[in-house]
C-alpha cells in the first residue's frame, strides 16, 4: 500500500511542525525550551563577558566628560546571543572612582566615599564581539542614575 509522495510530504510536514510546536511549548519534557539564536543568561565570570565589560567600562570613561573614572560595582544582568560573532548585553552599576582620568591604573582604584563625590549611575551596555578578527563595538548603551 504505496502512498502519493504529495500525501506523504504533508504528512512529514505536520508532524515536523507539531513537534516544533512541541519543542517550543515544552510540552515534552515539561521545561520551556530556549529560542534557538536568542538571547540567554551568559555567567559574569566567563572570559567573554569580563572582555565585554572591560571594553564597555573602556567607552563609557573615554565618552564620560567626568574627571574620575569610574568602574563597575556589580553586573546586575548578563546576557548573550550568538550571531555572526557573540552579541552580549550587561547591566553594570558604575561607581566613580578616586582615580583622575591623567592616571592609568584603574582596576584598584577605589570608589568616593565622600557623599558628594559618590556618583552611581546603571548602564546597560549592548557589545558586539567578533572573535577570531579581534573587534569589539559598543552598538549601543544608556545609563540611569542609580
Amino acid at each position: 500500500m504505496a502512498g502519493s509522495p504529495r500525501a506523504t510530504l504533508l504528512l512529514l510536514a505536520t508532524l515536523a511542525v507539531a513537534l516544533a510546536v512541541s519543542s517550543a511549548t515544552g510540552a515534552s519534557s515539561g521545561l520551556r525550551k530556549r529560542l534557538l539564536g536568542g538571547f540567554m543568561d551568559a555567567d559574569v565570570n566567563e572570559e567573554g563577558v569580563q572582555h565585554a565589560l572591560n571594553f564597555a567600562m573602556s567607552e563609557y570613561n573615554k565618552a564620560s566628560n567626568d574627571r574620575y573614572h569610574s568602574r563597575a560595582l556589580q553586573v546586575v544582568r548578563a546576557s548573550k546571543q550568538i550571531v555572526a560573532g557573540m552579541k552580549y548585553v550587561l547591566e553594570v552599576e558604575i561607581g566613580r572612582t578616586t582615580c583622575t582620568k591623567s592616571q592609568a591604573k584603574l582596576d584598584d582604584c577605589p570608589f568616593h566615599k565622600q557623599p558628594h563625590l559618590q556618583r552611581k549611575v546603571l548602564c546597560s551596555f549592548e557589545i558586539y564581539s567578533i572573535p577570531w578578527q579581534d573587534k569589539m563595538t559598543m552598538t549601543k548603551y544608556s545609563c540611569q542614575n542609580a
